[in-house]
């Protein structure tokens, strides 16, 4: 059974857009998380430190943004993050568990 996906739309200290997210994104409910991306517009902040699986159809969604992301994950989707490019083409922070990774968009 797969965790729900839980979106909390916010803002940041600095008044930028946020959106944290937690569960599970597959293909059963990506297009939410793509709903929820398209209801934002310019640079977001996209906490990903709840989430525990992500597959192809979320790092689909995620790329469609790419150009504004900014990404907070942990070391657990580092993987994912860094094999699929999307950490090359974004901002990302956490993916390793001595240091923050910076990745210029």
């Amino acid at each position: 059974m797969t965790t729900p996906l839980i979106l909390t739309p916010g803002q940041c200290t600095d008044g930028s857009a946020s959106l944290t997210v937690a569960g599970e994104i597959d293909m059963s409910n990506a297009r939410l998380l793509a709903e929820a991306l398209d209801r934002t517009t310019g640079p977001l902040v996209v906490d990903l430190t709840g989430v525990e699986y992500l597959d192809s159809a979320g790092l689909s969604v995620l790329f469609a943004h790419s150009d504004r992301l900014e990404l907070i994950a942990t070391p657990l989707l580092s993987p994912v993050l860094t094999i699929s490019g999307l950490a090359d083409i974004t901002t990302t922070h956490g993916l390793t568990a001595d240091s923050s990774r910076s990745s210029e968009r």
